[in-house]
């Protein structure tokens, strides 16, 4: 479903990737694991779009998307491609309800139906009682989860997470591990996840170990 085939980046000097190899199927999670600078969050970036490799192909569902430029890219990542970083990123004056909507009102869709469904994955992700609360009124794991909404709002083929058990107290972060487990087991969604934490990789279906730019496995 995500493949890419000899991905290489270096800011000046420093070669970050060093040709690297990916291939996710539906409905895995994936997590990456290595040390701070082995190159995980630069490949998380690349392979979502966010930033671009010097060399490789990147394909999602056998479409090629590291070729795509400017409104096209916009379009495709919005539509295709959900995000959860390790700061929320969630908009201040807004409530949870309105920040998980954001996408799906960028992606042309009608308001009223994009608050059902907004309203929906709150309700699952436990969340029916804080709709209109915004992101100051929530706990970090709350603020977490509305940023898993807002990433599932546009029922993406992919989501990527970069760090999202970060900033989060032990009890949270399993519970949200053990959250996109259930979201895989009840919509088949797809996660690659960038992560330190040990006990996340191990819930996910497979592991792969990054060293010095370079994937060890997998």
């Amino acid at each position: 479903m995500l493949t890419s085939k000899n991905i290489h980046k270096r800011y000046g000097t420093l070669e970050v990737l060093k040709g690297v190899d990916v291939t996710i199927t539906k409905g895995e999670i994936v997590s990456i694991i290595g040390s701070s600078g082995a190159g995980k969050s630069t490949l998380l970036h690349i392979l979502g779009t966010l930033d671009t490799a010097d060399a490789g192909e990147i394909y999602l569902n056998e479409q090629r998307i590291d070729t795509l430029r400017g409104k096209k890219l916009a379009d495709f990542r919005n539509k295709h491609i959900g995000f959860v970083f390790q700061f929320h990123h969630l908009l201040p004056e807004f409530t949870a309800l309105e920040n998980a909507c954001i996408p799906g009102w960028i992606a042309g869709g009608r308001k009223k139906e994009v608050m059902e469904r907004a309203t929906s994955l709150l309700k699952q992700l436990g969340l029916a009682n804080r709709l209109e609360n915004k992101p100051q009124q929530l706990s970090g794991g709350e603020q977490q989860r509305v940023a898993v909404a807002r990433a599932l709002i546009n029922n993406p083929q992919i989501v990527f997470a970069d760090e999202p058990t970060g900033n989060l107290d032990s009890k949270t972060a399993k519970e949200l591990h053990e959250l996109f487990v259930q979201l895989r087991d009840t919509f088949n969604q797809t996660f690659l996840i960038v992560t330190h934490n040990e006990e996340l990789a191990e819930m996910s279906d497979r592991t792969l170990h990054m060293k010095d730019g370079k994937m060890m496995n997998g």
